[in-house]
């Protein structure tokens, strides 16, 4: 961890945070998945979606000096699903996971996936889901040294690529 990202503050999201910041952050967190051809929501959404998003569970947000540089949204179980396994009781979700490109790599992330982690199993959760495309093994690689195994593939109708869903045992800590 740097200097910069030791700054960095980790909180849940306000209701003043700007979806206009959190939305370019997004686009600009995800244009390189949008080089390698990946049409993620999060590589195009509206301000309108970034919002229904967030909402769509609890949000969280890094931020540095008053800048959004990170955000995540993790999800309870659904009810509706086309995916099987976000249907499973106990099994959390998350999605619109993001950091500020020049900061990636320095730990941003595995911090925001810590707060989320605990916050999930705080919710009673047992296991922690995603899915991300097939072919950003980069991604995938990253998801498996953080301890996410493989579970079922998934297309989904708003993307142009077949999804890894996996996910990651959740353990609450010894007392």
């Amino acid at each position: 961890m740097n200097a910069d990202t030791q700054r960095i503050r980790i909180r849940e999201l306000q209701p003043d945070d700007s979806v206009a910041a959190i939305t370019e952050l997004l686009h600009t967190a995800y244009a390189p998945l949008a080089a390698m051809g990946f049409k993620y929501l999060a590589t195009h959404q509206d301000e309108a979606t970034t919002r229904q998003r967030l909402q769509s569970g609890m949000s969280f947000v890094a931020e540095m000096e008053g800048v959004i540089v990170g955000t995540v949204t993790l999800r309870a179980p659904k009810a509706e699903s086309g995916c099987a396994w976000y249907l499973e009781p106990g099994v959390w979700s998350f999605g619109q996971f993001a950091v500020r490109p020049d900061l990636a790599r320095n730990g941003l992330g595995t911090r925001l996936m810590l707060v989320i982690e605990q916050r999930a199993l705080q919710q009673g959760a047992t296991e922690l889901a995603l899915d991300t495309a097939e072919g950003a093994t980069h991604l995938i690689r990253w998801y498996e040294r953080m301890g996410f195994r493989f579970i079922q593939h998934v297309s989904w109708d708003d993307t142009n690529y077949r999804s890894v869903v996996m996910s990651k045992r959740l353990i609450a800590p010894k007392p």
